[in-house]
């Protein structure tokens, strides 16, 4: 059986296609340029993840994570707060756990917003039990 040079060529041409979609969709490029960064951010967790180890003992690095788990946006404040902190010298020494949850209390202080309630009584007339 002889193949047709087209189908041959269409053949080639699909086989690359779908070799390229397994890929991703990336060339090359592409492909180290995701792993570069996806290293990047692997080494920048480890650094974040050895700084709250130094500054913090083991009840609040739990504490810590169990707020990661409850709240991940809050968790992840805390955590940026907590290395900031220790990057610019700020802690000296270890954490503990009321420590930590101190400096919880306050960033809920600053980040807590007011809410209030309005009770509109003429609203509230016009439905009399009354009736």
């Amino acid at each position: 059986m002889e193949a047709d040079p087209e189908l041959a060529a269409i053949r080639a041409k699909r086989m690359a296609e779908l070799e390229g979609s397994s890929q991703g969709g990336m060339n090359p490029q592409q492909q180290q340029a995701g792993v570069s960064q996806a290293e990047r951010a692997a080494q920048q967790q480890q650094m974040q993840n050895t700084l709250l180890n130094q500054a913090l003992d083991q009840q609040a690095r739990a504490r810590l994570n169990t707020i990661m788990l409850a709240k991940p946006e809050k968790g992840k404040q805390v955590e940026s707060i907590i290395c900031q902190m220790a990057a610019q010298g700020q802690i000296s020494g270890k954490l503990c756990e009321n420590d930590l949850v101190n400096l919880v209390e306050r960033i809920n202080a600053q980040t807590k917003k007011k809410s209030k309630v309005i009770f509109d009584r003429r609203r509230a007339a016009l439905d009399s039990d009354s009736d």
